[in-house]
């Protein structure tokens, strides 16, 4: 795979440097293709998730890998040797229309499936999982690993169904492919009670941040196993001291090792299908520390993939 140049400031920005490909080009065979999802008209409070593709462009800059991959310290190895990645561009959005959006990133959703065998979605806000999701229509057993500081399965907020406090509801109520759900992460006092009895009805799987701090091991042992999966990362589930560009930050949050452990574990265990990344707010944080995580948690899935899934 071709790279832009060595240095991470030099451009163009694309995601860990790979090549822009058109969507509709027609080219598939690729083993990851990222596309960007600038929207973020439906957030609840503080706005600014729909520059999060191009800061993490930027951000992941840091950490494009040559042929021969990135040299891991904890694992003595090189990791990500070989993955041929490929940057889909952006959705445009239709600032105002909501349903006409949704639309445009499920076709464009469905154009990276055909690019690569694992696509990469970056928001954007967290409304963008249901039209994402609706691409993966064609699974009939397909398992969400939602790592998140809230739920979103509320029915509705200020009269709108499409906000991102509702994407989950909104998937599970269109689509039969979707049969379990789990979510890891959560906190806060602003809980919708509502819509925590409605996905405890469906049997959906809750675990709160509290119990991951009290027991890393218990909570590893209540992930999925086995399953086909698609992973939506909201990145409010990490501890706003470690990431404070977000528009809805919750204390007492995730560490980044927490994180990596987990979502490890996730991709170690079962076939992931899809990726989103969430809710980064850039302009939230001035010292930019937030889409560096950002992109290294993205680096860091990438790695856990192609270490075990990748080469099947």
């Amino acid at each position: 795979m071709s790279r832009h140049g060595e240095l991470s400031f030099t451009g163009p920005a694309t995601f860990f440097k790979a090549p822009l490909l058109d969507p509709g080009s027609g080219q598939g065979g690729h083993d990851v293709a990222c596309l960007g999802v600038p929207y973020d008209f439906a957030v609840g409070y503080r706005p600014g998730a729909r520059f999060a593709p191009a800061a993490v462009r930027a951000a992941s800059g840091r950490l494009a890998w040559p042929e021969e991959g990135l040299y891991d310290l904890a694992s003595d190895r090189r990791r990500l040797a070989g993955l041929g990645l490929v940057d889909l561009g952006d959705v445009d959005p239709l600032q105002l229309d909501a349903e006409a959006t949704f639309a445009r990133i499920t076709a464009a959703a469905r154009a990276a499936r055909k690019t690569a065998r694992l696509p990469v979605f970056v928001g954007g806000d967290h409304s963008i999982s249901f039209p994402l999701l609706q691409a993966f229509d064609d699974e009939h057993d397909l398992h969400v690993v939602q790592f998140d500081a809230h739920l979103d399965f509320s029915d509705a907020r200020n009269g709108t169904r499409l906000s991102n406090s509702s994407p989950f509801r909104r998937a599970f109520e269109t689509s039969d492919g979707l049969t379990g759900r789990t979510v890891v992460g959560l906190r806060g006092m602003r809980a919708d009670e509502e819509a925590v009895a409605a996905s405890r009805e469906l049997g959906h799987r809750l675990i709160r941040a509290d119990e991951v701090h009290d027991s890393l091991a218990e909570v590893l042992a209540r992930l999925p196993r086995g399953r086909r999966v698609y992973v939506s990362f909201d990145v409010d589930c990490l501890d706003p001291a470690e990431l404070p560009g977000t528009s809805s930050p919750e204390p007492g949050g995730l560490s980044f090792r927490q994180l990596e452990v987990l979502l490890g574990a996730v991709i170690e265990h079962n076939e992931l299908l899809g990726l989103d990344l969430t809710e980064l707010a850039p302009g939230l944080d001035p010292s930019g520390r937030s889409e560096l995580l950002a992109a290294r948690v993205l680096a860091e899935s990438l790695a856990a993939w192609w270490d075990t899934a990748g080469h099947r």
